[in-house]
């Protein structure tokens, strides 16, 4: 297909594709579908709808909803328009909203259910810019516009004149502003990237290169549409591949919804293959000693037999007779645990640990891991099905540039690359250089056979008081395939050796107190335990053969609660806010370091 705007991606794939089930969604306990032309007359209505409401090319509208087919619907039908979609996070408090819907100049608010519906309740006289608030649900709580009233209102203008909606679909350039994707920020206020239509088409076209998808995948659709990897594949390369979507209730339903839909392809992020192993681990650790013989010898199976598929040769005979055999007897389960059929995930948004990425693919699951940033819309580099690095997040997709600074900065030039922070000049300035290259603030390299590899966050990087430095990224998620390690953050900056704070798995440590004389009446009283602090750090160093003296751990915290995005310590796509945490545990922290350290 041929496309240069956005609404130009999806009138195409209508036509070419002409899906039944294009999107899916859960309602009552049964799934529903929605047509590919179903969304397209639903999109023009929204298109008209908000044009009848006084919303013109280039006005911004805020998009406020957690995931839902209308996310598609409106965000489609503000593409149409030439309007400016400035989506906003599910999680984020009204403090948050108000500031980057006034930031923004947001000429339209749209919130979805009455949770979304109070926050903007609670700050609809401060929000300066906004003339009207539509609504998914009818509301209670606000003076609004039901979407269902602005869809009559677009078909009404659309009878009126039947051409109006192609006529302001085609005036839509590519160089035009398609949306304002706000940063999550970990300190400060959140900047405002500026994407344009061919920021995302063009991510969308050279991902179509690389990734096979095709019209009989089906996708389970669950992070966050407000999350600019999400929304690049759910909203844009899906329907221009032909993908049916469905969207997953919530992220704790997705075990279930894999049983219902069987997705032949997937994207997530690393917290839930963390999770997902960890649970395949606990069931063996429970197991009997038969079983857990049988799972090693499998995995051992699965792994050599890997080798041979990652070369693209035949494995030997007995090999291939041996791995039908252990996939009949364990991976044959696990599989059936995603729904059967699935032909790969795609991982992102945070680093996923290469042990992880080694187990599945042991196990016949395929991960291929990417690397983006909002910035870039957001895919630089990615693995492949058929050319696959794990450890790296891939080669570079078509049509980039990416250089390695003299200090190991990622820059990246290229089509995808935003025009800039909105309003922000300076930074602006300060992150794309001269001659048109983004500096991700990354540090990484690439390798002779060009699949890029990332090292940490320039800005997370520890120096240590000695002069050493030491990438925190690859250390946490080796430590974190541990099943009793939940999250653990590496810290040590300017100080004589690294520790960590350590989130436990609460339920295994629970189980593994009342087996050794812990009192458990309390997480308090498990993770200030003297046994408990030993045998977590005993934990930690088995996994930290490989690592250098200085990158080891040596003292410890375990925090009596986990990590949340409700307090602000997790961003939307599940990764730790490092400045939070180290700012919110300072204390902690320097208590570590008042003792002397295990040498």
């Amino acid at each position: 297909m041929e496309f240069e705007t956005l609404n130009q991606l999806l009138s195409q794939s209508v036509k070419t594709y002409q899906k039944p089930d294009a999107l899916s969604y859960k309602k009552d306990g049964a799934w529903h579908p929605i047509s590919s032309e179903e969304w397209l007359s639903r999109a023009r209505n929204i298109a008209l709808g908000l044009y009848e409401l006084g919303v013109r090319p280039g006005d911004r509208v805020a998009l406020l909803s957690e995931n839902r087919p209308e996310w598609f619907l409106v965000d489609s039908g503000m593409q149409i328009l030439g309007a400016v979609n400035v989506p906003l996070y599910s999680t984020l408090v009204p403090e948050q909203i108000g500031y980057i819907v006034n930031d923004s100049g947001a000429k339209v608010v749209v919130a979805s259910n009455a949770s979304q519906q109070k926050k903007i309740a609670e700050i609809q006289k401060a929000l300066t810019s906004v003339e009207h608030v539509i609504v998914f649900d009818a509301s209670d709580e606000l003076d609004a516009i039901e979407l269902s009233s602005i869809e009559e209102k677009g078909k009404a203008a659309g009878d009126k004149d039947p051409r109006l909606a192609q006529k302001l679909a085609d005036a839509v350039s590519p160089d035009d502003l398609a949306s304002i994707v706000y940063t999550s920020g970990t300190t400060g206020d959140p900047k405002g990237v500026m994407l344009t239509q061919d920021n995302l088409v063009s991510n969308v076209h050279a991902s179509l290169k690389v990734l096979p998808i095709n019209k009989d995948d089906v996708a389970l659709s669950a992070l966050p549409y407000s999350h600019v990897f999400e929304r690049m594949v759910a909203n844009y390369l899906y329907p221009a591949a032909g993908v049916s979507i469905a969207i997953a209730g919530s992220l704790e339903e997705v075990p279930q919804n894999l049983g219902e839909i069987r997705p032949t392809v997937m994207t997530m992020v690393p917290r839930f293959y963390e999770k997902l192993y960890a649970r395949v681990k606990e069931s063996v650790d429970q197991g009997s000693s038969g079983k857990k013989k049988i799972f090693n010898w499998a995995i051992g199976v699965g792994s050599e037999y890997g080798e041979y598929r990652l070369r693209g040769e035949p494995a030997p005979f007995g090999l291939e007779l041996k791995h039908k055999i252990a996939n009949a007897l364990v991976f044959g389960k696990l599989q059936q645990r995603i729904g059967g059929r699935l032909r790969f995930f795609v991982s992102g948004a945070a680093p996923l640990a290469k042990e992880i990425a080694d187990f599945f693919w042991a196990a016949g699951i395929t991960i291929v891991e990417g690397y983006g940033l909002t910035e870039t819309s957001p895919v630089i580099s990615v693995n492949r099905p058929g050319a696959l690095k794990f450890g790296t997040v891939g080669r570079v997709i078509p049509g980039l540039e990416v250089k390695i600074a003299d200090d190991g900065e990622i820059c990246v030039r290229g089509p995808n690359v935003m025009t800039g922070y909105y309003k922000k000049e300076k930074a602006t300035r300060e992150a794309i250089d001269s001659v048109g290259f983004f500096h991700t603030g990354d540090i990484g390299s690439i390798d002779g056979e060009g699949f890029l590899k990332i090292t940490d966050r320039k800005k997370d990087i520890i120096v240590t008081a000695g002069g050493k430095n030491i990438a925190p990224q690859p250390i946490e998620g080796r430590l974190k395939t541990n099943a009793y390690i939940t999250e653990i953050v590496v810290v040590g900056n300017q100080r004589r050796f690294a520790s960590a704070l350590v989130v436990p798995d609460f339920d295994k440590l629970a189980a593994w107190c009342q087996t050794n004389a812990v009192p458990t009446e309390s997480r308090d009283a498990m993770t200030a335990h003297p046994k408990v602090v030993e045998f977590i750090l005993a934990q930690i160093g088995t996994l930290s053969s490989g690592f250098a003296n200085y990158e080891r751990i040596k003292k410890i915290t375990i925090l009596a609660k986990e990590f949340t995005l409700e307090s602000g310590e997790l961003t939307p796509t599940m990764k730790v806010k490092r400045k939070v945490i180290e700012s919110r545990y300072k204390d902690l922290i320097d208590e570590m370091y008042n003792e002397p350290a295990t040498p």
